[in-house]
């Protein structure tokens, strides 16, 4: 609908401006002075625009996820609330042994956590005893390397030479007792008790020598140095492990089994949480509190994701809208003035109502730049109905 009105004015407005420079025109030509012009006139009149009877609010509501309807919950005309389902797609059996899966895995995990801090005191036991025994291991190796530095005392040699000549009688002895037997069976058990003995008696003759050796510097223990300095460097390293080992325990469960605990927690999260979408994507929720206008689902039938499949309109007030008002007209109307509707379908009834809000955004519309203004009725009348058009007045 045109603001005539306002064209009528302008025009009038127009007409008034021409006659006054006719009128200044003629008196120069006749040599009169001529009059100061008029202040231009401004059309005091209401602003009057096009709208449309619109609900509150509207939505489409379409599903996340692709699949095969399997229940539609509401029908056209039904009253929903926020977050009620009103369809679901299938195969919902699958993904919930997924869901069931995954909190199992969570759980084990969980309890997998726990059972660090359970084992704790036990795990700390276990690394301390293991530092006292690189601290003796170390010591030994230290002895053993320090001995060959040692200088013996004349006495000490004279009992290492009577220990050599002890274990070389006992060593003859078991050599004199296993002979007989050298030649029977291996299972034979006198055999093996005097071959048993053979070997400890050459061990031991093997360290008196060694001893003696090592006191009287006869031999040069260049391999038996290496080998105790190598046994040296191996009890080091095993003493600096174990005292890490050891601090890393004080203060709870070790943390490297620590965090890998909570990457598996976290791991077991993100794949319940991912199922649980899955799961939810199946479902299709209202997301507005309102009257199902219009659904297209059929039990049977594939949706696609994305695909708008149902519409629900908030009714709980009615609004007329208009996206009618001009540039120059939009700034004569604020938020809260007053209007009045007139219905075209019903002209006799009058409603009232505030301008609520006016859309910033412009739109370019038959050359004009154009605004869209939302007004609320304060009075409804069970007659109106959506698209209704209507001729609202905006009043100064």
């Amino acid at each position: 609908m045109e603001p005539k009105f306002l064209k009528h004015s302008l025009l009038a407005a127009l007409m008034v401006l021409f006659l006054a420079a006719c009128n200044a025109i003629g008196a120069a030509q006749s040599g009169e002075p001529t009059p100061a012009a008029p202040p231009p006139l401004k059309a005091d009149i209401n602003i009057v625009a096009e709208g449309r009877v619109v609900p509150a609010d509207s939505v489409y509501l379409a599903f996340f996820a692709s699949g095969v309807v399997n229940e539609v919950l509401v029908e056209e005309g039904d009253v929903i609330t926020t977050s009620e389902a009103v369809a679901r797609l299938g195969d919902r059996e699958q993904v919930e042994s997924t869901i069931a899966n995954a909190q199992i895995e969570l759980l084990s995990a969980q309890q997998a956590r726990q059972e660090l801090f359970d084992s704790l005191p036990e795990q700390q036991t276990t690394a301390l005893q293991a530092l006292k025994d690189a601290r003796k291991l170390l010591r030994d190796a230290e002895q053993k390397v320090g001995g060959f530095d040692w200088i013996a005392e004349p006495l000490d040699i004279e009992i290492a030479r009577a220990n050599l000549a002890l274990a070389k009688r006992v060593l003859e002895k078991a050599e004199k007792d296993f002979k007989p037997y050298k030649n029977k069976p291996e299972y034979d058990m006198r055999r093996a008790s005097y071959l048993s003995r053979l070997s400890e008696a050459q061990h031991n003759y093997d360290d008196a020598v060694q001893d003696l050796n090592q006191m009287t510097g006869e031999t040069t223990p260049g391999f038996d140095l290496e080998q105790a300095q190598t046994e040296l460097t191996i009890a080091q390293s095993r003493l600096k492990l174990a005292e890490e080992e050891n601090e890393k325990l004080k203060n709870g469960p070790h943390p490297d089994d620590l965090a890998a605990a909570e990457a598996r927690i976290q791991a077991a999260e993100a794949s319940l949480a991912a199922a649980q979408a899955e799961l939810a994507h199946l479902e299709l929720l209202a997301t507005l509190d309102g009257t199902v206008v219009s659904q297209d689902l059929v039990v049977g039938e594939a949706v696609s994701p994305g695909e708008p499949v149902m519409q629900i309109v908030d009714f709980s007030q009615l609004y007329v809208e208009t996206d009618d008002l001009t540039e120059i007209e939009v700034v004569d109307i604020a938020i809260g003035q007053k209007v009045t509707v007139t219905l075209d379908a019903l002209p006799d009834l009058g409603l009232t109502g505030v301008v609520e809000s006016i859309n910033p955004l412009y739109e370019e519309k038959r050359g004009d730049i154009t605004y869209t203004a939302r007004i609320l009725l304060n009075e409804v009348d069970p007659r109106l109905r959506w698209g209704m058009t209507a001729a609202i007045t905006f009043e100064k």
